[in-house]
């Protein structure tokens, strides 16, 4: 089953709480997603490092409800 818009924004914000978060939907299937995030949490740290935050906020949604999220990561308007 895969997950919605709204129910992936969530999941995000509540591990990055002080985060801009824009979520776009690729293919309108609620299972192939673009996401470009911003927060300064991710000060200091390489995009690997951001990258896998993001991940840890998804948990075992990712590889099941969700297949395919591009990511864009910053700790800083670009």
């Amino acid at each position: 089953m895969p997950i919605n818009k709204n129910k992936l924004e969530e999941l995000l914000a509540e591990s990055l709480p002080n985060a801009e978060i824009w979520i776009e939907d690729l293919r309108g299937d609620g299972d192939h997603y673009s996401a470009t995030i911003i927060s300064s949490d991710f000060k200091g740290k390489s995009r690997i490092e951001q990258h896998k935050m993001v991940y840890n906020a998804l948990g075992d949604k990712m590889g099941t409800e969700l297949h395919a999220l591009m990511l864009k990561t910053s700790s800083e308007k670009i």
